[in-house]
């Protein structure tokens, strides 16, 4: 069992008191040593693996606040910052975090398979200095996933893609897509391993069991989410219009992560609003599974 770390953005914003359009990348450009504060307590409370703060370090995110010429300073900064902590704490995988184009949870926002291709292989050559493998996160089409793997696997290093899926239907991809179905496009790219995440622990539970058995590495991080409203679907959107669940504090997740496990995963870590607490906790749960 390998150790995930947890979210990265929820956690900076609720450190920063305030959430802005730019979410995790504010925290790049103000408070750096904020962002290394956050990878260094995950090793510490037991996470294998750093996911480097990049998510929202992507073109469509960047350039409403006239940011795209840092786009690679950002995307080194990101990395260096988990490298960093990696090295202090003397072991540990770098896992290059790359998030949706076009918005979160919002498959029809994202470009074209070929057109996001490009964009994610500018990224992965910059990444790749860096890291040891590279996430592709919150993929929620079978066309954005696809994207993803073109881009990612320009470079030879591992890919691993995680897919989100319907709060109230983890067997079907937010895009109303059957998770079954993405089937053929794990066979074409053979990803080094296939998640479940930003949705729903309940919905992680029944996603799980169907994709241990398409026959791939598993893997599943859940988000504290009490759902995603509507008007959550713009870039420039904050998550403060977003709520956290109050139910699912370390006990609760980790017993969620071990159903999880017993159904195949054998990478589990956490999502927005899950913390270094709950890493502590998945940690002290399944380290000897």
């Amino acid at each position: 069992m390998m150790i995930l770390d947890g979210g990265m953005g929820q956690e900076l914003i609720a450190r920063a008191g305030k959430a802005t359009g730019l979410w995790s990348v504010q925290a790049l450009l103000d408070s750096p040593e904020t962002v290394r504060q956050v990878h260094d307590e995950y090793f510490a409370a037991g996470a294998d693996i750093a996911t480097t703060n990049s998510y929202s370090v992507l073109p469509d995110r960047l350039a409403p606040h006239s940011l795209t010429d840092r786009l690679e300073e950002l995307t080194r900064l990101a990395c260096q910052l988990a490298c960093d902590a990696r090295d202090a704490h003397g072991s540990g995988m770098i896992a290059g975090g790359f998030g949706p184009q076009g918005f979160s949870y919002q498959p029809d926002k994202s470009p074209p398979a070929d057109e996001a291709a490009e964009v994610y292989a500018t990224l992965a050559k910059i990444q790749a200095d860096y890291v040891d493998v590279h996430l592709l996160e919150t993929m929620s089409s079978i066309d954005q996933a696809r994207g993803g793997l073109m881009g990612a696997g320009v470079t030879g290093k591992p890919v691993w893609v995680a897919l989100s899926v319907m709060d109230d239907d983890g067997s079907r991809l937010r895009s109303g897509e059957a998770l079954v179905d993405i089937a053929p496009l794990l066979k074409e790219f053979a990803p080094a391993a296939v998640f479940i995440n930003c949705s729903k622990p309940e919905a992680v539970s029944t996603a799980v069991p169907i994709l241990a058995q398409l026959g791939h590495v598993v893997g599943a991080y859940a988000n504290g989410f009490t759902g995603i409203v509507d008007d959550f679907d713009t870039v420039g959107a904050t998550v403060d219009l977003l709520s956290a669940r109050k139910d699912l504090g370390p006990d609760a997740y980790a017993t969620f992560a071990q159903d999880w496990a017993a159904n195949g995963a054998t990478i589990i870590g956490g999502c927005c609003e899950v913390g270094p607490a709950h890493i502590a906790e998945l940690a002290r749960r399944l380290k000897a599974v």
